[in-house]
């Protein structure tokens, strides 16, 4: 695959800026595409072309690539915004997920949060967990859990549910029907990404209104200069 203005990096999303010391901070971005936050700060993302669609590409976070100073921050923020609902628990999503909950329930207050996981273990039941299929998951067989030990702690409970980004929203339904079903309210989900507006429509709108983010990422293309914004 050629590479259109792509670079490998880890180092972009280690640092939020001030928006005026962005260099490209319009289209066509190159190598980086500009994430505003709520506070008017940027957070720059690499961008990242699709291998299987090379004209196209998204601006990429890896929530568990960054540092610690920018986790915190995205918690932060995302609990600010989370708090108008009044979670009684924070519910994290695997991978990445898991990286922004403890510092939401921690700025919300919370002395704990509980964890999902892609991983059985030897105790775990069946009848606890989803069929998750995802364009990041494609492959048949992967299934999200919840510990059966940690069910007592969402019956009841104004739940929220923390991942690190939406894009097609499938993995987000699975576990949001899976807690649902297990008793629990889910009264928001928050993620640090909302990655274009696929995930609406899978979502259906009573839920996707009460999704909230900290920042959005669009879908690009490829033109000459750089990337641009992809309808």
């Amino acid at each position: 695959m050629t590479r259109h203005f792509t670079e490998p990096t880890t180092d972009y999303w280690q640092r939020i800026v001030p928006a005026h010391v962005v260099e490209r901070p319009d289209a066509p971005w190159q190598f980086g595409y500009p994430a505003r936050l709520p506070d008017g700060r940027v957070l720059v993302l690499p961008i990242r072309q699709l291998a299987n669609e090379p004209s196209h590409a998204v601006a990429s976070l890896l929530v568990n690539h960054a540092s610690l100073e920018v986790v915190e921050t995205l918690g932060a923020m995302l609990a600010e915004r989370l708090s108008i609902d009044a979670p009684e628990l924070v519910i994290g999503l695997p991978t990445l997920g898991l990286a922004l909950a403890p510092v939401v329930a921690r700025s919300l207050g919370h002395a704990r949060y509980v964890p999902m996981g892609y991983s059985r273990k030897f105790w775990y039941d069946e009848a606890l967990s989803a069929a998750v299929h995802s364009i990041t998951s494609p492959t048949p067989g992967k299934r999200i859990y919840l510990d059966p030990n940690l069910r007592p702690l969402i019956e009841g409970k104004r739940l929220v549910l923390v991942d690190d980004a939406v894009s097609t929203g499938t993995t987000l339904r699975s576990a949001w029907d899976l807690i649902e079903s297990l008793g629990g309210d889910v009264v928001a989900c928050g993620v640090a990404m909302l990655q274009s507006r696929r995930w609406v429509e899978q979502l259906g709108a009573e839920r996707a209104a009460r999704v909230v983010g900290v920042f959005e990422s669009p879908l690009l293309k490829a033109v000459p200069e750089g990337w641009v914004l992809r309808d």
